[in-house]
């Protein structure tokens, strides 16, 4: 059962969410919180599989409550779920730890999806922010920092990419699912990121990939 709270400052939205995880019987709404506050208690408490969180809320922004959230619950995804679209956001966010950027324009069954990707180690992102992210890696540069990575560090960086699970990577490059974690952690820290969708980012933005 995937435990799921949704992070929201309109009450409607709230419900409209509920509505649709009440119709896959492997997730499960656990907690509702109208600004970044009550989401950091509500995440202290219940220790989600996933939070959903839009960006604008009153209190603590979507992106402060990213941080606040991994310190609370480090095993929580969050998954951002706004109608508000913008390049600087959709980094910052990223940055803040998020690992998806999904629009509320998204179908039931993909947020469905997006959701369970998302702990099956996947980044979910929405189509639009995802060519932002390119359009601004696209603008660097710095080849300088190839000769930091490992050629199996640079496969791992190259499936990821595409999108492959820890899982996935391990069946194509015949490692284990822990061995491919492993050389994750030590990927985020070569390239000073906090998770796959920025390591992407990083690797990119220097010439890496």
């Amino acid at each position: 059962m995937i435990r799921v709270i949704v992070v929201d400052d309109h009450e409607i939205v709230r419900q409209g969410i509920a509505t649709i995880l009440g119709t896959d019987a492997g997730l499960q709404l656990i907690g509702e919180a109208a600004d970044g506050h009550e989401a950091v208690r509500l995440v202290r408490e219940t220790r989600p599989d996933v939070a959903l969180v839009d960006v604008r809320l009153p209190g603590i922004s979507g992106v402060e409550l990213c941080y606040h959230i991994l310190e609370e619950s480090p095993d929580t995804q969050v998954l951002i779920l706004t109608s508000y679209l913008d390049s600087n956001v959709v980094r910052e966010c990223i940055r803040a730890g998020a690992k998806g950027f999904v629009l509320k324009d998204v179908g039931s069954s993909d947020l469905l999806q997006s959701i369970r990707e998302l702990t099956q180690g996947g980044s979910p992102m929405d189509t639009r922010a995802t060519r932002m992210l390119i359009h601004w890696m696209q603008n660097g540069s710095g080849t300088e920092m190839q000769d930091r990575f490992t050629l199996r560090e640079i496969e791992i960086l190259r499936l990821i990419a595409e999108g492959l699970t820890n899982r996935e990577v391990g069946e194509q490059l015949c490692l284990s699912e822990n061995t491919v974690k492993t050389y994750l952690q030590e990927l985020y820290q070569k390239l000073d990121a906090h998770s796959r969708i920025e390591a992407v980012m990083q690797a990119t933005r220097w010439g890496i990939l």
